[in-house]
């Protein structure tokens, strides 16, 4: 072969392999060396902070992740049949039983609401809670609440007005839009309608409840006026001396005072031998 034609195959090798150098360094990740280089290549432009990683191993295929369980609805209490005869306005149970339903007016701070519940749940026991439907508009976390404790949720209208001083539309609506929210929340009216701001509905206020799908309305016997904030020593007294077997006891969320009466109030039942039971369960 003559010095020519040997120096045109050099400077044609040379030339491929400065062309395969580029065509390397424009899809690899990193820097590339090629053989007999002495040096590492300049990092790409504008990467001064460059640094090579070392590619990553696979080990098999991606795993796929698993999705978190959603959380279970809470339970909804069984709905117990009332015993025959039970009253279109319930004021109190059987006398001959030794239970008693503690019944609360729905509505304020929902962490005292929440403080009241759990310590009813450390003694065992379950409440009837009468819910006023702007508590719930505000609170609505606190109708799944009430029942997942095993607590029992009713209606005590929407705006807690005096309702035995409405028209019969105004009473209606007032009933009927409570009951609306309660369904929202619970996929329930509930059993019980309790009337706002008087102790017996009166005969337009019960048909009116009736209309909505209430065939019996709360009342109660015992009313300790917690909503007077007596202090905890004080309710405690009231109610215990006024209790007996089969009363329905009208107590309040919202007061601090009730909240701190409740073990004392659970502990002197305990002792005149009575049980707190749902108003559900008094009426069986």
């Amino acid at each position: 072969m003559t010095p020519d034609r040997r120096s045109v195959l050099r400077t044609a090798a040379r030339l491929a392999a400065v062309t395969a150098v580029g065509a390397v360094s424009a899809c690899a990740a990193g820097p590339t060396r090629v053989a007999g280089d002495q040096g590492p290549v300049d990092p790409p432009e504008g990467l001064s902070g460059y640094s090579p990683q070392p590619s990553a191993t696979p080990s098999g295929p991606a795993a796929t992740p698993t999705p978190a369980p959603s959380p279970p609805a809470a339970p909804v209490p069984a709905v117990v049949p009332l015993a025959p005869g039970t009253p279109a306005e319930v004021v109190n149970g059987p006398r001959g039983r030794p239970e008693v339903a503690l019944t609360f007016h729905g509505e304020g701070d929902p962490a005292q609401a929440t403080a009241l519940l759990e310590r009813a749940e450390q003694h065992g026991v379950k409440l009837t809670v009468l819910a006023v439907g702007r508590w719930l508009d505000q609170q609505p976390q606190m109708a799944e609440r009430i029942l997942r404790g095993g607590h029992e949720l009713g209606n005590h209208t929407q705006n807690h007005r005096d309702i035995n001083a409405m028209t019969p539309d105004q009473a209606h609506a007032e009933i009927a839009e409570c009951a609306e929210r309660l369904r929202r929340l619970t996929g329930s009216i509930g059993r019980w309608f309790r009337p706002s701001a008087t102790q017996y509905a009166n005969a337009m206020v019960r048909e009116q409840a009736r209309l909505v799908g209430y065939e019996h309305c709360l009342s109660f016997d015992v009313d300790p006026r917690d909503y007077s904030d007596p202090g905890a020593d004080l309710l405690q007294r009231r109610l215990l001396r006024s209790v007996q077997g089969g009363s329905v006891v009208a107590l309040h969320m919202g007061h601090q005072g009730t909240v701190d009466a409740l073990p004392a109030v659970l502990d002197g039942l305990q002792r005149l031998g009575l049980r707190p039971v749902t108003a559900s369960q008094l009426c069986t």
